[in-house]
């Protein structure tokens, strides 16, 4: 029995040493706001990777974590006499392949495809720690689960598939030679957000980039800077110090905006920020101004660069810097159709981008999930307007306390990475949840949250609709809490089909401005025939042209982003020749081409231009 265990803890040696010191279970430090406007270290580059489908680097043979605590019973701390024997030799991250990072596995390596499971990463890196100094390892994004070691220490544990987590690592680091090793899980699981069934890909692994951010003893930990709620004439905000000298003064400069102020900082930390505007340049899609912003401290400085806007509705109009606007918009995944994967850097982000601005967008949907922190950025620079979106998907475990407080703390972090983002004028809190009163209740708590964390934007879900022959119904109670009538149709599609469609027609509860979240067709890019065969690109292009007459007779119609953009990857859809694991719903096919309905739209978008 005994050799029978050397051989499970053999077979990990060096994951076991990694964790020998105590766990601190699920810790982060608060984030670093503007992570990119830190001195860091890049961390990116090709990690060492096993594939480790049964944990047999987390669990004993008698499946009890290693990582439990030094009193615990069982598992590696009682057994440690083993290392002496000279046994431990069938484990060696070295001689393990690699893989490039930030990049998910299940491009990178055949058999990783469609794995849904373990797989621990390592890289090594050198450091010069400084004693005036503090640092953070911060990762952009691990799905699902990640497990972070530091040097045979393990800084903690974090949830969730796309937003930005850190752990503090001051003291921590060695000088010279360090390493870091990720136990990332993307197992799906009912309970967790988003569930067991989603309609994409899913990639696991390190798909974000991974920084080591340097930052003085005390430090500007966050900052918002943006316009008062539907005021052009006041910017409002705070600073946040983080340290042992909170008491500082602080100095907000926007050298071609002609502001200045000085602030003190109580001692938490904090300063509100309450400055007058004169004249300024208020940022639009159609001039997407963004001017540089410093703050500057006694210890710190940071700077940004940020737009100034203001977004509300007055009935059914959709109000930017006060003026009416129709959202032209589009769907987006995060996902290279040319290149197999998440998207890999900001060449990839422009060139959907792009895309969309081709199509005469103003305002993308960045479903399902929260996109990167650099998509955001280049939202703001290349003016489009962003719709952000957690992955409170389908059929969530609505009654599940931890449930809640996981879609909480995604959405949370969200917000408060992307808050100083122009571009960004919409919280949504999920897409196509069926309606129950656990349900609701669940959703009003998030648009509650959305609310108290940031009063300035518009708050909205992607609400389902209900047909009464004809009639499409949309009167979710949900639909009195948000700012928008936001919901997906399928007429001509999964309901009826392009000859019948327009005899369909909307019913709608509220008295709110009307954005349709999703509606499409499938398409197989290069399939042609005659306007009634689905999967052609002719059966596609007469459904969007059927939609505009049937949308249009809406009176508050002030926006759409149809699904979607390009073709993309998910296990839902294994049509063996029309899809064969593709949802062929975008208006660009895998190889890049653009399809019929991708004019059809560009085209109608020209014609609102006109309008607004």
């Amino acid at each position: 029995m005994l050799k029978k265990y050397a051989f499970f803890k053999s077979l990990f040696f060096s994951l076991l040493l990694l964790i020998v010191a105590n766990s601190c279970g699920i810790c982060q430090s608060t984030m670093l706001q503007n992570i990119y406007g830190r001195s860091y270290t890049n961390l990116n580059g090709r990690w060492n990777y096993i594939i480790d489908p049964y944990e047999v680097g987390f669990y004993d043979y008698r499946h009890i974590p290693y990582d439990i605590s030094v009193s615990g019973k069982g598992g590696f701390y009682d057994d440690r006499k083993l290392k002496d024997k000279g046994e431990l030799i069938e484990y060696n991250f070295d001689l393990s392949p690699n893989m490039k990072i930030p990049g998910d596995w299940n491009s990178q390596a055949e058999k990783l495809s469609l794995y849904e499971g373990t797989v621990w990463l390592r890289q090594k890196f050198n450091a010069a720690p400084q004693k005036d100094k503090k640092y953070f390892l911060y990762f952009g994004a691990v799905n699902y689960e990640a497990h972070v070691y530091l040097n045979g220490k393990k800084l903690g544990v974090h949830k969730g598939g796309f937003t930005p987590f850190q752990f503090e690592v001051t003291g921590k680091l060695n000088f010279g030679e360090n390493f870091v090793v990720v136990k990332a899980d993307n197992t799906r699981h009912a309970d967790e957000i988003p569930t067991v069934n989603t309609d994409w890909w899913n990639y696991g692994g390190i798909t974000r980039d991974v920084l080591l951010a340097e930052v003085p003893a005390t430090f500007i930990e966050d900052y918002q800077i943006q316009l008062a709620k539907n005021n052009l004439k006041l910017i409002e905000g705070f600073v946040q110090l983080s340290g042992t000298q909170k008491s500082q003064s602080i100095t907000i400069s926007i050298p071609e905006a002609g502001i200045k102020q000085t602030v003190t900082t109580d001692t938490a930390g904090r300063a509100a920020i309450n400055i007058p505007v004169k004249k300024m340049s208020y940022w639009t899609p159609e001039n997407p101004k963004l001017y540089h912003v410093e703050i500057i401290g006694a210890t710190d400085k940071i700077s940004d660069k940020i737009g100034f806007r203001t977004i509300e509705t007055k009935g059914q109009d959709i109000l930017l810097n006060g003026k009416s606007i129709f959202l032209r918009g589009i769907s987006m995944h995060d996902e290279n159709p040319l290149i197999p994967g998440r998207l890999r850097g900001q060449g990839d982000m422009r060139m959907l981008l792009q895309w969309a601005k081709e199509l005469n967008c103003n305002y993308v949907r960045l479903a399902h999930y929260p996109h990167s922190e650099e998509m955001v950025r280049l939202a703001d620079e290349m003016g489009l307007l962003v719709w952000a979106e957690v992955p409170v998907y389908w059929t969530i475990s609505w009654e599940n306390a931890a449930t809640y407080n996981n879609a909480e703390k995604q959405l949370s972090d969200l917000i408060i990475r992307d808050k100083n983002r122009s571009s960004v004028i919409v919280w949504s809190v999920g897409n196509e949840t069926p309606l129950s009163d656990p349900r609701f209740v669940f959703m009003s708590k998030l648009v509650a949250k959305a609310r108290s964390l940031d009063d300035t934007r518009l708050v909205a879900a992607a609400l389902e609709v209900h047909s009464n022959g004809n009639t499409m119904i949309v009167n979710d109670p949900l639909g009195e809490k948000l700012d928008l009538v936001s919901f997906n149709e399928y007429v001509g599609w999964y309901w009826s089909n392009t000859k019948d469609m327009l005899n369909y027609k909307f019913d709608i509860k509220f008295n709110k401005p009307v954005v349709v979240t999703e509606f499409g067709a499938d398409a197989l890019g290069g399939f042609h025939s005659d306007d009634e065969t689905r999967w052609s690109e002719e059966y596609q292009e007469l459904l969007y042209k059927n939609q505009f007459t049937m949308l249009s007779a809406i009176e508050g119609l002030r926006g759409m982003t149809p699904w979607i953009l390009v073709d993309f990857r998910s296990p839902r859809r294994v049509h063996p020749y029309y899809q064969d694991f593709w949802n062929r719903k975008g208006l660009i096919s895998e190889t890049g081409k653009k399809k019929k309905a991708f004019y059809t739209l560009s085209s109608f978008y020209d014609q609102i231009k006109l309008k607004y």
